[in-house]
């Protein structure tokens, strides 16, 4: 009785192993949806990028 089967051990990393990367995919899921939520990207307008207009 106290010896410990070596196929457990590896069966409990195997679940935990899947459970973290269903884990992982779910926040990518999650984090992509929040994202794209927000609407479409512009771009910055050009006072972002340093181009400044000189009116004469």
């Amino acid at each position: 009785m106290g010896k410990s089967n070596p196929n457990l051990k590896e069966r409990w990393l195997a679940i935990i192993t899947g459970a973290f990367s269903i884990l992982i995919a779910l926040i990518y899921l999650v984090l992509i949806t929040v994202l794209d939520a927000r609407g479409p990207m512009l771009p910055p307008p050009p006072e972002a990028l340093g181009a400044v207009a000189v009116a004469s």
